[in-house]
C-alpha cells in the first residue's frame, strides 16, 4: 500500500479509461494468419478552462491521471485544490480541465513563448516555466542496498502486463525499496511517467523515500519530471541520455540503469549503495551498450 495521505480537496472525475489491447489479424513469416493483440494509440487533447494545452498520444487508460500529471510535471498550475474537475471525451478525444477560478493558466501566453521539443516518444514539449522552477526541487536520496535493488529489479520484472500482451509501450513505477507500489504503461514513457504523476497528486502521496521505475531510457525529460514528483531516485532496464546524466548529478539524484538480473551501472549516486550482495566476478565481463569505444567498431 503506497503511503496516501488524504488530499484536502478531489476534483471531480470523469471514470473513461480504456481497454489497453485490441485484437488484430497479422500474418507470420509461413504465410499463415495469426490473432495478435496490439495496444491502443489515440490522441487526447487537453484543454484549461477552454484553452488547448497540447494533445498527447496515448494508450487511454489512464486519462485524468495523465492529464493531471502533465499539468503538474509541466508547473503549469501548481495546487490541486486550483483544479475543480478532469473529463474526458473520447468521441471528441478532449480532456477538459476546469479550474475552480475558471481563470485558466495564468501568464499562459507568456509560457507559449519558449518550448523546448524533447526526445520523448513522439517527441514532448517542455515549457520555460517548467525549465525555470527545476532548481527550486530539493532532493535527499535515501540509502539503499545493492540486495534490495535486485529484489526490485526482480519484482518489476513480472510487471508490464500490457507489453506481455501487445507489446509496444513503455511502464513505470513508483516503488518503495523493493516493491512497486503504482505501475502504468502508457505508449510513451513519459505519458506514463506523467499518469503516475497524477495519482500521486490526487492521493498527496510524497515521493521522498520513493524510487522511480521505468522501461525506458533516462533522459533529461524523465529526470526532470521525477524531480518535480519529489523522487530522488531513479531506476531503469535501459541506458542514460548525456543530459540526463548531467541533470541527476547537478539534482543529486542516484541514477541507477542497465538494470537487468544481478546486473545495474550507478551513473550518479554510488555512495547512497551499500553493496552488500555483490555477485561472483565473471573471468570475461560482456561487453554492455555504452562501454564500446566508437572509434575502435
Amino acid at each position: 500500500m503506497t503511503d496516501a495521505v488524504s488530499s484536502p480537496h478531489q476534483p471531480v472525475l470523469s471514470n473513461s479509461g480504456l481497454d489497453p489491447a485490441y485484437a488484430v489479424s497479422a500474418t507470420d513469416e509461413f504465410g499463415e494468419k495469426r490473432d495478435v493483440h496490439i495496444p491502443g494509440e489515440l490522441p487526447l487533447t487537453l484543454k484549461v478552462d477552454g484553452m488547448e494545452v497540447v494533445t498527447l498520444m496515448t494508450l487511454g487508460t489512464e486519462p485524468e491521471a495523465l492529464a493531471l500529471g502533465y499539468i503538474r510535471n509541466q508547473k503549469l498550475i501548481e495546487d490541486i485544490n486550483e483544479i475543480a474537475s478532469v473529463k474526458v471525451d473520447w468521441d471528441r478525444e478532449v480532456a477538459e480541465v476546469e479550474t475552480r477560478s475558471g481563470g485558466g493558466i495564468s501568464d499562459w501566453q507568456e509560457k507559449m513563448k519558449r518550448r523546448i521539443i524533447t526526445s520523448g516518444c513522439g517527441q514532448g514539449t517542455i515549457f520555460s516555466c517548467t525549465v525555470d522552477k527545476l532548481y527550486e526541487v530539493k532532493l535527499t536520496p535515501p540509502q539503499l542496498r545493492q540486495s534490495k535493488i535486485y529484489e526490485l529489479i526482480k519484482n518489476v520484472g513480472q510487471l508490464n502486463d500490457v507489453y506481455r500482451v501487445a507489446g509496444a509501450v513503455h511502464g513505470c513505477g513508483l516503488c518503495s525499496a523493493t516493491d512497486s507500489l503504482m505501475h502504468i504503461e502508457d505508449v510513451g514513457r513519459h505519458n506514463a511517467a506523467d499518469a503516475i504523476a497524477g495519482r500521486m497528486w490526487l492521493n498527496n502521496i510524497d515521493g521522498g523515500d520513493k524510487i522511480f521505475y521505468t522501461t525506458g531510457r533516462l533522459t533529461s525529460e524523465i529526470v526532470m519530471k521525477t524531480a518535480f514528483m519529489g523522487i530522488p531516485t531513479l531506476l531503469s532496464r535501459s541506458g542514460v541520455t548525456q543530459m540526463g546524466h548531467e541533470l541527476a548529478t547537478e539534482l543529486g539524484m542516484t541514477m541507477i540503469a542497465r538494470a537487468k538480473g544481478k546486473h545495474f551501472l550507478v551513473y550518479n549516486g554510488s555512495e547512497t549503495i551499500e553493496f552488500d550482495d555483490i555477485p561472483p566476478v565473471r573471468k570475461t565481463p560482456p561487453l554492455t551498450k555504452g562501454m564500446r569505444d566508437l572509434r575502435q567498431v
